[in-house]
């Protein structure tokens, strides 16, 4: 049995292929997920899982080098976006509008839904890489 945090079998198998530059999306339940990208749809209800919680779990696996949210974050759920700010530490955090967001998930290897209702509360992950 798998010793670290994560253990959805679907979400650890991406996380595995991704390599450097490579990207995944955490999103909350509403942000759209363009059919040509695979969805890991962990939503069960209004909240669970939640938006922080998934995050969280993700960077024990995941290494990353750049983060990526819509500026909207900042003012329309600043909670949000301050925990999101303490949890990356020194990783860069770029900002874009959230339409340029959405495209962006094109380009991801997987989006990751949530059960997450907190408006904006979605980031693109950039792979690192660990040597």
């Amino acid at each position: 049995m798998k010793k670290t945090a994560l253990i959805n079998d679907r979400l650890s198998g991406v996380i595995a292929r991704m390599g450097h530059k490579d990207t995944i999306t955490i999103a909350d339940s509403g942000l759209p997920i363009p059919k040509e990208t695979e969805r890991i749809d962990l939503a069960l209800t209004r909240g669970i899982p939640g938006f922080i919680e998934t995050l969280r779990v993700i960077l024990t696996e995941l290494d990353v080098e750049e983060a990526i949210i819509a500026g909207e974050m900042k003012e329309k759920s600043p909670d949000v976006y301050n925990e999101v700010r303490e949890m990356l530490g020194d990783i860069p955090v770029k900002e874009v509008n959230h339409e340029q967001l959405k495209a962006m998930t094109r380009d991801s290897m997987a989006v990751v839904r949530t059960g997450e209702y907190t408006s904006y509360c979605n980031i693109i992950l950039r792979s690192g890489v660990v040597f």
